[in-house]
């Protein structure tokens, strides 16, 4: 018996304005990743990575064997593009095979009618081909101990986080183990990736050198400039004492991205703070710009921090973050906001950042209002600035001591002023929340 041949498919199964989307999505797709591969001379260029991406989106359009009939197809073009570069002694061309297959697979996701995912996928592999010196030369800078200290953040991120328990454990029921250690892992996973970043940028100038040092660790990237006031006999303060601003500055906004992530309703309470906090010390820094107190004969500062990830910083990390959840969970409950407070101060002294993910986690679980972990985090975080001024105080010079104390203070009276002023204008901004 013959089978009966499928019908056509009509307008109605093939919306005209909506395929067209996806074909222009894929093209431009294509597009996007084709022009890296152009610039840089390569055979597979502008148009082939447009083809592709298109080929591989009517695959999506037309279901899961033509889609693989067309990623097989693509395979095919790889391959024997790689026998036209051998042939012609220019080696294999393993980066733009894989990158054909992926733009063909993302061109299948435009098919099927996925938008953001295979953009984000066309555009993360255009970023990697584009910055193909820049991770060769990182990759070939990178010693065993941080190629070690990349593999320990993947076990303890990927086997040991399985393992843990669910559920809150203990006879008071304040601590959960996994939520405990994603923040002990996203603290030092902010910390390794921040190291990356400084080891890529941190040598092209001192204010960048101040900020991303202390998006790792304010109190380090404080120290290392202090101390290189006081080798310098103060020949170093204007730098210095811009760094030392935008270090504090990055301490602020890695803090203000850990209420953002772990309670984005804390945040809402004091994002007034963290802001004004923001705004002095930009304005704090511009202003050193335009008094002119920059010295262009001014050396660039090394910092030396530590390796980007290590057992020990992850143990610290937890600890402090375990005894800053229960010892603050307990004063709250017993003591009030005020109990909480405290241990918020405290906190800060040790670390601030664990200090606020201890606020974020409570406020998280329930435990502890949004405005009492925002304003902890606050407190944590004006702390932090306090201490490190007690690094700038032992250089025992005066033009940096003194600038950087008033600078210091106003940062606080501006942290002061958000958390006093924002409970009142926040109830106006509700209806524009809604």
């Amino acid at each position: 018996m013959l089978e009966k041949p499928t019908p056509m498919m009509t307008g109605a199964e093939w919306p005209y304005l909506e395929i067209l989307v996806r074909l222009a999505l894929s093209l431009a797709l294509g597009l996007l990743i084709g022009l890296e591969r152009e610039r840089r001379g390569k055979e597979a260029g502008l148009r082939t990575f447009g083809f592709i991406c298109m080929l591989g989106a009517l695959g999506g359009l037309l279901g899961a064997p033509f889609a693989l009939l067309i990623l097989a197809l693509v395979g095919v073009l790889a391959v024997l593009l790689n026998v036209q570069t051998l042939r012609a002694g220019q080696g294999a061309e393993l980066t733009t095979s894989a990158a054909m297959l992926v733009t063909c697979l993302a061109g299948v996701l435009c098919g099927q009618g996925h938008t953001i995912s295979p953009a984000a996928v066309m555009v993360i592999a255009t970023a990697l081909l584009a910055w193909k010196e820049r991770l060769a030369g990182f990759s070939a800078g990178l010693t065993e101990s941080e190629m070690r200290s990349a593999l320990l953040l993947a076990i303890l991120a990927i086997v040991i986080y399985p393992a843990l328990p669910e559920g809150a454990v203990g006879p008071w029921k304040l601590v959960e183990p996994r939520a405990a250690w994603v923040t002990v892992i996203l603290i030092a996973g902010i910390g390794f990736v921040n190291y990356i970043l400084w080891k890529l940028y941190g040598t092209r100038g001192t204010e960048l050198s101040g900020f991303l040092g202390g998006l790792v660790n304010s109190n380090f990237t404080v120290i290392e400039m202090s101390s290189r006031v006081v080798a310098t006999q103060g020949a170093y303060v204007g730098t210095a004492y811009r760094g030392i601003l935008l270090a504090t500055s990055a301490m602020v906004l890695r803090n203000a991205g850990l209420l953002l992530i772990l309670a984005p309703i804390a945040l809402l309470g004091a994002s007034g703070a963290f802001a004004l906090m923001m705004l002095a010390n930009a304005t704090l820094v511009l202003w050193s710009y335009r008094s002119g107190a920059k010295s262009t004969a001014e050396p660039v500062p090394e910092i030396k921090l530590d390796l980007p990830f290590s057992l020990p910083l992850a143990l610290k990390y937890g600890v402090v973050f375990l005894l800053l959840h229960i010892v603050g969970g307990l004063t709250q409950r017993h003591f009030g906001d005020a109990g909480f407070y405290f241990v918020s101060i405290v906190g800060g002294l040790l670390s601030s950042a664990s200090a606020v993910a201890a606020a974020a986690t409570l406020a998280s679980q329930g435990s502890l209002s949004p405005v009492t972990a925002g304003t902890g985090a606050v407190l944590a975080s004006l702390t932090s600035i306090a201490f490190s001024m007690s690094f700038v105080l032992r250089t025992r010079e005066r033009r940096l001591t003194g600038k950087l104390c008033t600078a210091m203070l106003c940062i606080a009276a501006a942290g002061a002023a958000g958390l006093v002023g924002w409970p009142f204008i926040l109830p106006l901004m509700d209806p524009l929340l809604r």
